[in-house]
């Protein structure tokens, strides 16, 4: 709870290095924008290789590049602002920028940590290879793109444990987050039922109803498909399919930018047209 007489707080200052003399905190400047430079042009390096040879454009290359891309985004998003703080001890930033850098760090920072189990398990399908699925005659995929559950259908070994591997991880991938999500829509309900103006009420349900409405579409057809025991790759479970890799990213740009008042004025800017009072 606000503490009474309490002023707002608009910016944090971070402490930093700030203990350390101005000649250490030089040669840490010095030393960290070297370390910097060098991550930049490594990883850049990784890309540019990767993406030009095709004998390395393999699933072990691939996630060595996506980890490259994504320890590059990991490291501009902290250290920039933490050599700026070198040089300029106490640096002020606002409560927008410290949500912004919090934002970019968590979700780097964790696509770093699954690239990193993934390629673990690359490495353990070289080695060891207890989970390759050999094809014989059937070439046919019943799908208009390469699905894990198609693609299993047309291996010749048995692939009851992998079918059973792939419903886990769907649990995980899809129930998890409608928990969360669902958890979050009741707390708002409650909240926006204990409004007492109507107009009120009504705006905040009109803000919910476009991304309630997207998290239907795209986690009902999706548990639809891979949340069955068992998947007969049929006619409607293509059909489904279109929702979650068509339609919805089709919703996502008309829901919540399109609509979005401060997005239009944005690009009537960017066109050169006036934007509407």
């Amino acid at each position: 709870m606000p503490r009474p007489n309490a002023t707002a707080v608009t910016e944090f200052t971070f402490e930093g290095f700030s203990a350390l003399g101005w000649q250490r905190r030089l040669l840490l400047f010095v030393v960290f924008l070297a370390l910097h430079l060098v991550t930049l042009a490594s990883n850049a390096l990784i890309l540019v290789a990767v993406r030009l040879n095709r004998h390395l454009h393999t699933p072990m290359y691939f996630l060595l590049s996506a980890l490259s891309l994504s320890e590059t985004c990991y490291s501009v998003a902290i250290v920039p602002r933490m050599l700026s703080g070198l040089l300029s001890p106490r640096e002020a930033v606002s409560i927008v920028g410290c949500a912004t850098q919090l934002f970019f760090y968590l979700t780097f920072g964790v696509t770093n940590c699954f690239l990193l189990t993934a390629m673990g398990y690359d490495r353990y399908v070289a080695i060891c290879n207890p989970l390759r699925l050999p094809f014989c005659d059937a070439s046919v995929i019943s799908h208009f793109f390469c699905d894990i559950r198609p693609l299993m259908k047309l291996a010749c070994a048995d692939t009851t444990i992998k079918e059973l591997l792939t419903l886990l991880i769907s649990l995980c991938v899809l129930v998890l987050p409608m928990v969360l999500i669902f958890i979050s829509y009741v707390l708002i309900v409650s909240t926006i039922l204990k409004m007492a103006s109507a107009e009120g009420q009504r705006k905040a349900f009109a803000t919910c109803a476009s991304h309630l409405t997207v998290v239907i579409i795209h986690y009902g057809c999706t548990s639809f498909i891979y949340l069955k025991p068992k998947s007969q790759n049929s006619l409607q479970d293509r059909l489904l399919s279109v929702t979650y890799t068509v339609i919805t990213p089709l919703l996502n740009p008309v829901v919540y930018s399109l609509r979005n008042k401060e997005v239009k004025q944005a690009l009537l800017r960017a066109v050169g047209r006036k934007p509407l009072p």
